[in-house]
């Protein structure tokens, strides 16, 4: 009898001690970030409970708000980081969104708006979300079409909407002037390609006469994304870098927002239209399986 007595007590000694030097596995995985909610509107209504993410952390509300930004004021809860959950392995053929995520990104588009209208675009610039680590490209990829979703109506429209604006396009001052007519370059296609000499110089970078048939970015998905990526990837606009460069150095996406259309937006001229922006872009990386980084505003 003392035997198995002094045998149990062995076994269980070493049963704790097994206990204290195991690695905690399991505390260790229910540390890692929790999936971001969605993302903060300014024009949203939340009350005492409701929930939002915003520069890569949940936040959730104490009692009624809106537009008072996470962060700023007392009203919001900071839970923590978010968005550190696993990834799914980029699709076949490389590019780091898949139809399935572009669909879910873009439930009402247009169909002119196809994924393999992107997809054929994307051999036009072939660093565009695969340049850097994998959380860059996400990151990129979900930049760019935040921001083309909001010129864009969640990619509805495929051209300007104001069409008395469509004459204001012609600069006649450029020696090659408006062979298509004074009211044929009119914003179009997903960045809303205007003005005469930026369709000279995306024609000129694709090699594709837009100038002389700018109606091939309304009519042809595949040139439409890539006058979007064009932009994209070799225009600062009102910015001093190129959304490109500056999401693959890291310098956040309100940088993008400063490159497309920074002088009417950024510095406080539209903090909603800023804000709608950004809120896009953090549902884009969420369902993207990644984080948005920091420098999000403009």
């Amino acid at each position: 009898m003392r035997q198995r007595i002094l045998a149990l007590f062995t076994a269980l000694v070493s049963a704790m001690a097994l206990a204290v030097f195991l690695p905690a596995s399991t505390s260790a995985a229910a540390t890692s970030a929790a999936a971001c909610t969605t993302g903060w509107n300014a024009s949203t209504v939340y009350w005492g409970g409701d929930t939002a993410s915003y520069n890569g952390r949940n936040w959730t509300a104490k009692w009624w708000t809106q537009n008072e930004r996470p962060g700023t004021v007392d009203v919001w809860a900071d839970n923590g980081a978010c968005g550190g959950g696993p990834t799914d392995p980029p699709p076949a053929g490389g590019f780091v969104v898949s139809e399935a995520q572009f669909n879910q990104m873009f439930p009402s588009r247009n169909g002119f708006y196809t994924y393999n209208g992107l997809k054929a675009a994307l051999s036009a610039y072939p660093a565009f979300a695969t340049t850097g680590s994998d959380t860059i490209k996400r990151q990129e990829a979900a930049a760019f079409l935040a921001n083309v979703s909001h010129e864009t109506g969640g990619l509805v429209h495929i051209v300007e909407q104001n069409t008395a604006n469509y004459p204001h396009y012609c600069d006649s001052s450029q020696w090659y002037g408006c062979p298509a007519g004074q009211a044929a370059y009119y914003g179009r296609g997903p960045i809303q390609l205007s003005w005469n000499f930026n369709y000279k110089a995306a024609g000129d970078a694709l090699g594709i006469d837009l100038l002389g048939n700018p109606w091939l970015v309304q009519n042809d998905a595949a040139i439409a994304w890539k006058t979007g990526l064009w932009y994209w990837n070799t225009q600062n606009g009102p910015g001093t870098m190129t959304p490109h460069n500056a999401m693959v150095n890291s310098r956040g996406f309100g940088e993008t927002i400063r490159s497309i259309n920074g002088s009417l937006e950024c510095n406080g001229g539209n903090p909603g239209q800023v804000q709608s922006r950004i809120a896009k872009y953090q549902s884009f990386v969420q369902i993207l399986g990644t984080t948005p980084g920091g420098n999000l505003s403009c």
